[in-house]
């Protein structure tokens, strides 16, 4: 069977597809969009809100459509999240489907190591199992062996790195307001900043998750007194990140809990100097002192005398900037899109021989 005559170019994507709700565009829902573009039929579920709602649309999609697609694809993240993989992967192996699963999040390791059993089992019905980081690859290599290892990808051309000046002083946030991203230690380290003479400005662009995070952020800026230094703006479209992302000098990542995310490949593609927390995924992506700058979690002094390195060494900027471009071109598109349908053959060419 070669892969132009192929009648079975159809698969099924698994899991939390909510961007229309002004949530960020997940990895599922852009790889989707680019098979599409490749002539396969794609189908995604669920676009459901409610939790329940979504669960149930991802089952009964499932079984309704099971004629509709040759394989499923199914995102694996810890928390409830996992219960919605779990029930998906043992319907799909009732009616006799193939499945792939591909892991998510910096805390999945943890989680598996305190629910190995259930983790076990999903993993073992899987054709295959992917992992977008080589952290979660090595850390799950207990519960699977052989986990494929492809990319998180982007575009790489829509990422400028435009020209920044030397005393360029905007730093740039772009996560979403939820306390695994820990958006309060900004305010703390601007604070810290502002202690020693620097005062900069700060752009925080993210979706509020509810948890409160948004409001102890403001708060916390309010009695640090630097509240006049952010800017905070809410979700942005995902066609707009490259623009936003022309508007800083620095990047900042705070978060407490990460695998590898896509705004650090988007920055590094801009050509943006990165000071990230060294949490999970991150330091397989970025490596101290050459591309970026890698602190503590939590640590507000840490992440100020980073960034104020960066301010204060033009040419070492300028380095980290040129050398982070450079490895952001490994995540285009064009390198990562190939692995997948290589997969997707394999996987349907197995299941039907």
């Amino acid at each position: 069977m070669t892969k132009n005559s192929s009648p079975f170019k159809s698969i099924l994507f698994v899991g939390n597809h909510l961007s229309q709700f002004g949530a960020n565009v997940g990895t599922s829902e852009i790889l989707a969009e680019k098979l599409r573009q490749e002539n396969w039929n794609v189908l995604l579920t669920s676009h459901k809100k409610n939790k329940l709602f979504r669960l149930l649309d991802m089952l009964l999609t499932i079984f309704l459509k099971r004629e509709s697609f040759a394989v499923a694809k199914i995102d694996v993240f810890s928390g409830l999240a996992f219960i919605w993989a779990y029930l998906s992967g043992r319907l799909l192996t009732l009616l006799h489907k193939p499945y792939i699963l591909t892991l998510h999040g910096g805390n999945l390791p943890s989680f598996s190591a305190k629910y190995s059993r259930p983790v076990m089992r999903l993993l073992s019905g899987a054709k295959a199992v992917t992992a977008p980081s080589e952290y979660l690859v090595q850390k799950m290599e207990p519960y699977y062996t052989g986990i494929r290892l492809i990319t998180n990808g982007i575009d790489y051309n829509k990422y400028q790195g435009f020209a920044r000046p030397d005393n360029g002083s905007t730093l740039l946030w772009l996560r979403a307001f939820h306390g695994i991203y820990n958006p309060e230690l900004c305010p703390k380290f601007l604070a810290k900043l502002k202690n020693q003479g620097l005062i900069v400005d700060m752009i925080m662009i993210g979706p509020d998750k509810g948890d409160g995070s948004l409001n102890k952020t403001i708060e916390l800026a309010e009695s640090l007194c630097v509240m006049d230094q952010i800017k905070i703006v809410p979700g942005i479209p995902k066609d707009e990140v490259p623009h936003a992302l022309s508007q800083g000098d620095i990047f900042i990542n705070s978060t407490n809990v990460d695998n590898i995310p896509v705004s650090l490949i988007e920055a590094m593609a801009s050509g943006l100097p990165i000071v990230t927390t060294n949490v999970g995924g991150v330091p397989w992506l970025v490596e101290d002192g050459v591309d970026g700058l890698l602190v503590p979690p939590d640590d507000p002094d840490a992440m100020a005398n980073a960034v104020k390195e960066i301010l204060t060494h033009s040419e070492f900027a300028a380095r980290l900037s040129a050398n982070a471009r450079k490895k952001a071109e490994n995540y285009d598109w064009s390198n990562i899109l190939p692995q997948w349908e290589q997969l997707f053959y394999e996987t349907i060419q197995v299941s039907i021989s």
